[in-house]
């Protein structure tokens, strides 16, 4: 049956409106440090089924969401208290900027009446992780909680994935209102155009030297299986970049290596003699890419295929010879049935 909003009747508080909304978007697990700024979403969580794991530190806690997200593509959420307790959070949140992992971390505030006097622990969060979150946003209004937290989980998971903060005044969890549920939420999938597909067919068969590297999120299980598939038919070597060696297994006939800290100068020697380089998903910064000195800016020497979620991540630093606007489960799913014209001419390549 489709879903349907829940009945205005009966009036809620914006702490037990907002853990309903966790609870449309599928929420199953949180990672908090209870703190009293939020104590109206403690209470609650009480009878609500989602498991809540209470930490010791923050910053513990904020990691531990960050890692959720990593894993399982849905978004890691994570509770602290205003002040210190969110900004000892603030590693876990910077590590899902530069990492584009989907997390969502709500935070305490002072009550609205007290904004902007400098009350116990206040902080500007819209100042303090403007640069370090995807969006920050402070709910005002208890009738909002529905519209504001749906977007976060949109925000947080769409393109390329990142952090949200979400600011929490403490009188507005208190607030009872009356305000229908929002729908789960949805991540759209892009999917690469046939021509895109056809024309990277062509450079793949024209190629000597070709080398492939995975990385950023929006991967499934099936994503990763459909990837062996397009290695295996392909012969192609595969790197995993930097903290993404889950997107294809070193026991594959095609893993390569990973682009991570130390790296084999053998390995690297072979990415600079490829003549042709696909990467899939994402964004050669700085530790993949080894300090931006594997490949040329703005125009590497190796032809570079570029695939990301992100339209706005192709061409940003290195300009490809072809960009396809795809996420990762859409374009691994189109990889896995294209098949070789003829027998790849590097295999050895591969091999050694």
């Amino acid at each position: 049956m489709p879903h349907t909003a829940t009945s205005t009747a009966a009036s809620r508080t914006g702490g037990q409106i907002l853990v309903q909304q966790l609870i449309v978007h599928g929420v199953q697990q949180l990672f908090c440090v209870p703190g009293e700024s939020y104590l109206a979403v403690l209470d609650a969580l009480h009878d609500a089924n989602i498991a809540v794991t209470v930490c010791r530190q923050e910053g513990g806690a904020a990691m531990m969401a960050e890692a959720q997200g990593k894993l399982t593509g849905r978004p890691g959420i994570c509770f602290v208290t205003r002040g210190p307790g969110v900004t000892n959070a603030s590693a876990g949140i910077h590590i899902a900027h530069q990492d584009s992992t989907p997390l969502i971390v709500f935070v305490g505030q002072v009550a609205r009446g007290a904004l902007g006097r400098e009350a116990f622990q206040e902080l500007d969060y819209g100042a303090v992780f403007g640069t370090m979150a995807k969006w920050v946003v402070q709910i005002d209004d208890a009738r909002r909680v529905p519209e504001l937290v749906s977007r976060a989980f949109h925000v947080a998971t769409s393109g390329r994935p990142g952090p949200v903060v979400v600011a929490l005044p403490e009188d507005m969890l208190t607030d009872a209102v009356q305000v229908a549920d929002a729908l789960p939420y949805s991540v759209p999938e892009t999917y690469p155009g046939a021509p895109a597909l056809q024309a990277l067919a062509a450079r793949l068969q024209a190629a000597e030297r070709p080398v492939v590297i995975v990385g950023g999120s929006r991967w499934s299980d099936q994503a990763v299986r459909d990837m062996q598939a397009f290695a295996s038919a392909w012969r192609l070597p595969v790197y995993c970049s930097f903290r993404r060696q889950m997107l294809f297994p070193a026991s594959h006939a095609s893993y390569a290596g990973d682009l991570g800290l130390g790296v084999n100068p053998q390995l690297l020697a072979r990415i600079r003699a490829s003549d042709l380089v696909l990467v899939l998903g994402g964004r050669l910064s700085e530790i993949p890419s080894q300090g931006y000195e594997l490949f040329d800016i703005p125009v590497p020497a190796q032809p570079l295929v570029h695939v990301h979620a992100d339209a706005d991540e192709l061409g940003r630093l290195y300009r490809p010879v072809q960009a396809i606007h795809a996420t990762p489960q859409a374009m691994a799913a189109a990889l896995a049935s294209l098949r070789p014209a003829a027998e790849p001419r590097w295999i050895a390549h591969t091999e050694a």
